[in-house]
């Protein structure tokens, strides 16, 4: 008689870069000016099954610099991870795509967007710790607070 294994399952099966662009739309002019340009950065995470118990999870990271309304340099990031999840309750999935995940897949991205920067002629950004836990408990709170639409 064969029993089914029901322990939980958490195993990373790859961590990948999935995307990369870098832009430098007004070079070569705007490298000779001397002010300082302001950096914009945004983060975004999303998951999705792409099998059965297999899942990708990408953080997504978009830093601009601008110096008055001119771009200095865009780079876009999309760095990924495959996870293998199973045997969780439903209520454990959604903390487990939206903070562990992410905290595996983000010093892969922090490491890419300050090479690529470095690579491009300028010195490092280094993309601050993020903690996703409360990033999650915001996104809950966001969604608990909109009003839902019937029809």
């Amino acid at each position: 008689m064969s029993e089914v294994n029901q322990d939980p399952v958490f195993q990373i099966q790859r961590v990948y870069l999935k995307d990369l662009s870098l832009e430098q739309p007004n070079s070569p002019q705007i490298l000779l000016e001397q002010q300082q340009p302001s950096v914009d950065i945004q983060l975004a995470v999303a998951a999705e099954p792409v099998a059965d118990g297999i899942y990708e999870v990408a953080v997504t990271a978009t830093v601009q610099t601008k110096i008055e309304d001119r771009t200095v340099f865009l780079v876009e990031a999309k760095q990924a991870g495959i996870f293998e999840i199973r045997n969780l309750p439903d209520e454990q999935l959604g903390p487990i795509l939206s903070i562990a995940c992410p905290q595996i897949v983000y010093p892969y991205l922090r490491a890419s967007v300050a090479n690529t920067v470095t690579q491009a002629g300028f010195p490092p950004v280094h993309l601050a710790e993020i903690n996703f836990q409360a990033m999650y408990e915001a996104q809950q709170q966001q969604a608990a607070a909109a009003p839902t639409v019937t029809q």
